[in-house]
């Protein structure tokens, strides 16, 4: 991927894929978990079932933006977690969520595990385009 910005467009265009499926996920996670499971165990869940979902978009998607260095598989993965935090953050104020109501999604000890599926947006482009043989200059690893 060169540095035009029609492969940044390209980029942006699978983060854009990736926020569609984790917005309908979120919509399913409402509808069928939260009435049976409740709010913060439902979240928690699709932290799990979400993390599964980013892995196949990014599966399906990555030989689109090519053979990159293993740096660059890192900025990409590093773009798309800026850009998806900032997103969650967004959509939490725009829906009326408090600052401390956004916080605990990403904190642990209060039964957040958001910042575990941010992780998996940061690492998954860098893991799986070695796996899809997409690291360039022979940079794959073992």
């Amino acid at each position: 991927m060169a540095d035009t910005p029609f492969a940044l467009a390209r980029a942006f265009g699978i983060w854009l894929t990736l926020v569609a499926v984790e917005s309908l996920h979120g919509v399913m996670r409402r509808v069928l978990l939260e009435r049976r499971l409740g709010d913060l165990p439902a979240r928690q869940v699709s932290v799990l079932t979400g993390a599964v979902l980013i892995l196949l978009v990014f599966w399906f998607t990555l030989r689109w933006l090519g053979l990159q260095s293993k740096r660059r598989w890192w900025g990409i993965g590093l773009l798309w977690l800026t850009l998806t935090v900032a997103f969650e953050i967004g959509l939490g104020r725009a829906a009326g969520m408090s600052w401390d109501r956004i916080a605990s999604d990403f904190d642990p000890r209060r039964g957040g595990f958001l910042g575990l599926g941010m992780l998996v947006i940061l690492v998954a482009p860098r893991v799986l385009a070695d796996r899809r043989g997409l690291i360039q200059d022979g940079q794959r690893t073992a």
